[in-house]
């Protein structure tokens, strides 16, 4: 599966473990930085991520996406604005899966100063392994890309 990386500063350390990770699972990685732990805007990373997450789907692909900042709440504010983005903060695996399954979450937000590794890489697992359980669900999110459809005017 293609997978699209971006973290600001306070999530660094964590992109390059969860990067090494995905790459040993055999998953295409897209990294979008940041590249160190220099201060950097959370918003200028969410938002390539989010593109590229929302491309991959108005393309037919599978790609999925992983931002990190400190807390992970702020990324998933900014990737929510893009249309076809269904951004989630990860926090427990039950929630993850919930996210996917019910949701098809296609971005998954995470806290590189809350999170451990072998916690996120876990909820990440989660993440990439839930299918989208479609029945009931499919009308739910028909009904958000209506929203966002009526919200972008058109």
């Amino acid at each position: 599966m293609k997978v699209y990386l971006g973290a600001d500063h306070g999530g660094y350390q964590l992109k390059e473990q969860l990067k090494q990770f995905l790459l040993a699972e055999g998953h295409q990685v897209g990294d979008f930085g940041c590249h160190s732990t220099e201060s950097v805007d959370y918003p200028d990373f969410a938002l390539l991520v989010a593109r590229a997450v929302a491309g991959a789907g108005a393309g037919g692909g599978a790609g999925r996406g992983i931002m990190i900042d400190s807390i992970g709440q702020a990324s998933a504010l900014v990737a929510n604005k893009v249309a076809g983005v269904r951004a989630v903060v990860g926090f427990s695996l039950f929630a993850v899966e919930s996210a996917r399954s019910h949701n098809d979450a296609n971005l998954l937000c995470l806290g590189g100063q809350v999170l451990g590794v072998g916690l996120a890489r876990a909820l990440v697992q989660r993440f990439l392994d839930t299918p989208f359980a479609g029945g009931r669900h499919q009308k739910r999110l028909d009904k958000i890309t209506e929203i966002e459809r009526l919200a972008r005017g058109k």
